[in-house]
């Protein structure tokens, strides 16, 4: 084949000349650049490839990582995990050879995705997020996407979204929003947890997390800093109180002192608040996860001390009392998954009271029908999603809107097993979430959320919005 025989197949030469027309209205320096990058735009850009490894997750056990690529580039995405999979949320795809990695490994997810998903996907358009989500479900076939594993699909998806992002030219978090028909981004209130207990943590206190919401900062930057200054007040409060043994860390960074009831370890949190100067700024969210020690119909706060276990037990109305103290005696305005996650009575009787914000984690578990009902039973009032619960996107960015329409509020929020991904960062911004639960201020794989959106504010400059006041929104 000629060289002219060649440019008239592949009509490089109007390209060519197109590109030249334009380096000239630009008067552009460097024309060579100018013109190579012209090119670069005018080819549409297309998935050539995707090749998927299994990583480890923050606590060591295996998850899924994914490189696609297109004519623009190579685009990572990494999945995280909970601590369990519940009946109504997608399912993980786990090895279950208890010979290797205990049984979780995810070298099945990987295969799955370098041969199938790669099949169905190499050749689409990495903007038509919904087609390619689209594509990986109907290969799925089932309701939970338990034959490809909702960690293969969501890895895939995410680095799908960032592929799109990149060839329409715009960072992530715009991508996400004109996903969404949401036009104005808005920067999250971060819930920084700084106690751990529950199963995320090996110390005596029943529930899982005390976070702080930094609501009356002007700026997410700002609201870093006093989550930050709180974090570091408290491990001197504790030291001062327990000694440094005690401050030691849970799974997602929160202080893990040794304290057994609800109220002495809310006083540590008061305390490392008031020496910021920062008192009523700063308000306080619990995380209950109330099914974890619900054995029946009443709840054992003394579920991990085998010594005391069955001794301190309490009925739903005793909860309920409890509840309401504490919101009355310390700036709690949030509580997640006050009762058992099948106890829709108490829960939308606990809701119905409007003393704080009820978010639905065990409760909704991210599932469009559990979503429904609690909404048509005004059961609670803010969603937290987790979007390995979902599988896809463009699942998530429904959930959400099914939320908002709700005039709910949204809790972004990572998991326990975590990844240097930021992806849940631009999430929250492009959905304006209103709040985004990732951790303490500490720890890499939580950080890099948090710093992802000091990135995401500082590019907006003028026009970044923190939710501030308006968090529940």
């Amino acid at each position: 084949m000629s060289v002219q025989e060649y440019l008239d197949k592949y009509m490089l030469s109007r390209k060519l000349e197109d590109a030249v027309n334009a380096a000239v209205r630009a008067k552009t320096p460097d024309p060579v650049l100018f013109i190579s990058n012209h090119m670069r735009k005018s080819v549409q850009s297309v998935i050539t490839k995707i090749k998927a490894r299994q990583i480890l997750d923050s606590r060591g056990i295996p998850t899924v990582e994914v490189d696609l690529f297109t004519n623009k580039g190579l685009f990572r995405a990494s999945v995280p995990s909970g601590n369990s999979t519940a009946m109504y949320e997608a399912l993980e795809l786990r090895d279950g050879d208890k010979g290797v990695y205990l049984g979780n490994g995810v070298a099945r997810a990987v295969r799955i995705i370098n041969d199938k998903i790669s099949e169905a996907l190499v050749g689409m358009d990495p903007t038509l997020q919904s087609q390619i989500d689209q594509a990986m479900i109907d290969l799925d076939k089932t309701e939970k996407k338990g034959e490809l594993g909702a960690n293969a699909i969501l890895a895939v998806s995410i680095a799908a979204a960032k592929a799109g992002a990149a060839e329409k030219e715009i960072p992530l978090y715009k991508h996400i929003a004109d996903l969404s028909g949401k036009p104005t981004p808005m920067l999250p209130v971060p819930a920084f947890t700084v106690i751990s207990g529950g199963k995320h943590a090996g110390n005596n206190l029943a529930i899982q997390e005390i976070m702080i919401l930094p609501t009356g900062a002007s700026r997410f930057e700002e609201a870093l800093q006093m989550g930050s200054e709180t974090y570091h007040h408290l491990k001197a409060v504790i030291t001062e109180k327990y000694g440094a043994h005690d401050c030691n860390v849970g799974e997602d960074g929160g202080f893990a002192p040794n304290v057994s009831s609800f109220r002495e370890a809310l006083d540590l949190v008061q305390e490392a608040i008031s020496r910021t100067g920062h008192d009523e700024k700063i308000k306080i969210a619990l995380d209950i996860a109330a099914t974890n020690f619900c054995i029946g119909t009443r709840y054992d706060l003394d579920f991990k001390s085998p010594q005391k276990s069955g001794q301190n037990f309490k009925s739903a109305e005793d909860m309920i009392e409890l509840y309401k103290e504490l919101c009355s005696d310390y700036p709690v305005v949030s509580i997640h998954d006050p009762f058992d996650k099948e106890d829709w009575e108490r829960i939308k009787h606990f809701s119905g009271l409007g003393i704080c914000q009820v978010v639905g984690g065990d409760l909704l578990m991210s599932n469009t029908k559990r979503i429904e009902r609690a909404i048509t039973e005004s059961a609670c009032n803010a969603l937290l999603l987790k979007a390995n619960q979902v599988g896809t996107v463009t699942e998530v960015i429904e959930v959400v809107k099914q939320a908002k329409e709700a005039h709910w509020g949204v809790v972004t929020s990572h998991r326990c097993g975590e990844t240097v991904d930021s992806f849940i960062a631009d999430l929250s911004v492009g959905l304006a979430a209103g709040q985004i639960k990732a951790g303490a201020p500490c720890r890499g794989e939580r950080l890099e959320k948090y710093n992802q959106l000091l990135r995401i504010e500082e590019e907006l400059g003028e026009e970044a919005v923190y939710a501030g006041e308006d968090w529940k929104q």
